[in-house]
């Protein structure tokens, strides 16, 4: 991550739904593509100008949007800008601390941009360092927020990075996670450099939670050192990720990169160049 952090910058619909979504997504020819991007790739340009930089993905031929903040619009502001802009919103992140002190003002505020997924970024330490009890206890937690971000029309998901991989007891904790959430009231979104990171194989993952798995985030990592590289310019195989998506009822595929080594316009329109291939292939 770079200096400001994700807060600072702060129905399932898997088969019914895709099919709704795909009318708001990305133009080649008379096919739509359901691209996203994860505005915190562009963190440091939108602190300087937020409308600014969402026009300019707009204009690279990004048609959604996923937030991790609003630069302190309000609800109307966003949802505004998103219809001049023609764009959809492909989901929020929002903070754990938050889900639990605000979630029915945060609920309202992604009902008025129209927003269908909610998504937790991460797990906080505390949880992390509970082991097996303290997955256990998250993952309840999860089901509470889930349950009500469900009964308000949208779908609830968690955001994995490569800790949840580690195992105790015997057990790989994502799966616990999983396990231990209601599959109707918490989804996944699977990002794919840090399960790779984390030591597994995402398509094997994708494929072991089908039906499960509304978003993607398509990251992609330099062999040589095993950062953060643009979609397709890296080490893993995000056709077979995004074929096993497809077989599996993703919505979004969704372009981030926590850290890039290009100006981080460059990275994102490589990005989506590659990912238009990779869809349509």
């Amino acid at each position: 991550m770079n200096n400001i952090t994700r807060r600072e910058f702060g129905k399932s619909i898997l088969a019914a739904g895709a099919a709704g979504f795909l009318g708001l997504q990305c133009t080649t020819g008379q096919q739509k593509l359901p691209i996203g991007i994860q505005l915190y790739t562009l963190r440091d340009l939108m602190k300087e100008d937020f409308r600014g930089t969402i026009e300019k993905v707009a204009a690279m031929g990004y048609p959604a949007v996923e937030f991790a903040g609003f630069g302190g619009m309000t609800a109307a502001e966003v949802r505004t800008m998103l219809d001049e802009l023609g764009l959809a919103c492909a989901g929020t992140h929002e903070g754990f601390g938050g889900l639990l002190s605000d979630l029915e003002e945060k609920i309202e505020f992604n009902k008025a941009i129209g927003n269908e997924f909610i998504i937790c970024p991460s797990m906080p330490g505390e949880y992390r360092e509970g082991g097996l009890d303290g997955y256990k206890t998250f993952a309840a937690q999860l089901n509470t927020i889930g349950e009500k971000i469900k009964a308000a029309g949208m779908q609830f998901c968690y955001h994995n990075h490569a800790f949840e991989f580690v195992k105790a007891n015997g057990q790989v904790l994502y799966d616990v996670l999983m396990q231990e959430t209601d599959p109707d009231l918490v989804k996944a979104e699977v990002d794919v450099y840090w399960v790779v990171r984390g030591g597994i194989d995402p398509v094997e993952l994708i494929e072991r939670y089908s039906g499960r798995v509304p978003l993607l985030h398509m990251k992609d990592m330099d062999p040589a050192d095993e950062s953060f590289a643009p979609v397709g310019t890296g080490s893993i195989d995000l056709a077979a990720v995004a074929k096993a998506g497809k077989a599996s009822g993703t919505v979004w595929y969704i372009v981030e990169q926590d850290r890039t080594k290009r100006p981080p316009l460059e990275a994102v329109e490589i990005s989506l160049n590659h990912l238009k291939g990779i869809l349509q292939g």
